[in-house]
């Protein structure tokens, strides 16, 4: 079995951390500064982090938005967790994506997480 990528991260990788958790930036962003925070311990998903885990996950997450102001200035953010392979789980470390948002990064961006399901992104009376 291969070794967690997550787990094995060179220190260089790292652009912010604290005790519990580290950041660094996307091997693949969705948008410049896509950043993921990652716990140091290794578990799947949000759901089995310890309360203390996610404070720090958290406080790193405000941190890693005031270096990606100051350095992209993004119009906004979105922030998520993928949990499970059906909810496009591919690290089975968990991690929490901070993506810079631009204004005209997409044509559409109403809906926002709500778009990894476009169908149902709309509201019912303009769904399809």
């Amino acid at each position: 079995m291969p070794s967690c990528i997550f787990c094995t991260l060179p220190p260089e990788a790292v652009i912010l951390q604290n005790d519990l958790a580290v950041a660094i930036y996307d091997k693949y962003p969705v948008n410049p500064g896509h950043v993921l925070v990652i716990p140091r311990r290794h578990f799947p998903t949000f759901f089995e982090a310890t309360d203390e885990e996610i404070l720090a996950v958290y406080r790193l997450i405000k941190e890693v938005r005031a270096l990606l102001d100051e350095q992209y200035k993004p119009d906004g953010y979105n922030i998520g967790v993928n949990n499970g392979a059906c909810a496009g789980q591919t690290v089975w470390h968990m991690h929490v994506h901070v993506i810079p948002r631009f204004t005209g990064d997409v044509d559409h961006p109403r809906g926002g997480v709500r778009r990894v399901k476009p169908n149902l992104a709309a509201s019912p009376a303009e769904r399809p």
